[in-house]
């Protein structure tokens, strides 16, 4: 790896395309919810939880799949070591954050992989952010060699369909292949369409970049619809002036959402949802500025979208 710590994409984050759909597993559930980018935010676990828990009471069995980056802001210890067991009773995909507090190599910074149009200030903070947690994550070997054995991706067969699930792109556990501001340029849909042909999904589900999209097109050859899905965050706010959390929900079409989903787009005899996840801001906020105060990094990166969102409007997730 030759860019700047925070910037590059070490070698062994990467994969090839047709690897990751070559044992398709049974999903074994009637709905999925694909939970990426919880940065650490026990308020939100609590919520979807109690959306699961709501999935239950109607009949339905849910899987509970969470594709990376479930750590990042939980700097306090005994929240660390909690929130991490609370995810380890689920299904887990490595995200960069994971990786790095498994296997910590200095020159992958926060492994985050940042493309040039993110500040190098963001990155720096970042970097900042990932070795405050690798020194929390060092008291808890245990912990760090269960993330270790965890996979890097994720492939499922549900409804006649192949579900691969990711964190970052098809080629990179942390590539940005997947980002919103990828997926809104025209000329991108090449790369993507490719990576549909390669990998052999009809879904591809993904987070790390921090903004949700949905990307749905039929593919040359009469091979029919794709679609990528990326939650953007189940821990902070995603939207304009929207605080709360999404996920994916990935079920059915006869298995209703026990919340009403931000969007949702049909795909085969699956429904895909980006579902919100309304967790109370108030004690998470307490929690957040009790960790990272006035001044540190966290606070500096974000806690203006922990507060109010984004700049993203509901209309430009669907592209």
């Amino acid at each position: 790896m030759t860019q700047a710590p925070g910037r590059g994409c070490p070698i062994h984050y990467r994969y090839r395309p047709e690897q990751l759909c070559a044992d398709p597993q049974p999903a074994d559930a009637d709905v999925l919810y694909v939970i990426g980018g919880l940065y650490g935010n026990p308020e939100a676990l609590d919520a979807i939880e109690r959306l699961a828990a709501q999935e239950r009471t109607a009949g339905h069995r849910v899987r509970l799949v969470f594709n990376g980056d479930f750590n990042w802001f939980n700097a306090d210890p005994q929240v660390f070591a909690r929130l991490n067991e609370r995810v380890l009773r689920h299904d887990v995909i490595l995200g960069n954050v994971e990786y790095e507090l498994a296997h910590p190599s200095p020159e992958a910074g926060c492994g985050c992989a940042y493309p040039d149009f993110v500040d190098q200030v963001v990155v720096e903070r970042s970097n900042h952010i990932m070795a405050r947690l690798q020194s929390v994550a060092a008291r808890y070997p245990d912990i760090q060699a269960r993330l270790a054995a965890a996979s890097r991706w994720r492939c499922y067969e549900m409804a006649g369909q192949t579900l691969l699930i990711l964190h970052g792109d098809p080629e990179s556990l942390a590539g940005w292949g997947l980002a919103h501001e990828n997926l809104v340029r025209p000329q991108h849909g090449v790369q993507v369409a490719d990576w549909f042909r390669r990998t052999g999904a009809d879904v591809i589900a993904s987070t790390h970049t921090c903004l949700p999209a949905v990307w749905q097109r039929a593919l040359d050859g009469g091979l029919g619809p794709r679609a990528v899905i990326n939650n953007g965050a189940a821990g902070m706010g995603n939207l304009w002036g929207d605080t709360r959390g999404l996920i994916t929900r990935i079920a059915p079409a006869q298995r209703s959402s026990p919340a009403t989903p931000l969007l949702q787009v049909t795909q085969g005899g699956l429904t895909l949802s980006l579902l919100p996840v309304a967790f109370s801001l108030d004690d998470w906020l307490q929690r957040f500025l009790s960790w990272w105060p006035d001044g540190t990094d966290a606070n500096l990166s974000y806690h203006r979208r922990i507060l109010s969102g984004t700049d993203l409007r509901p209309d430009q997730i669907n592209l």
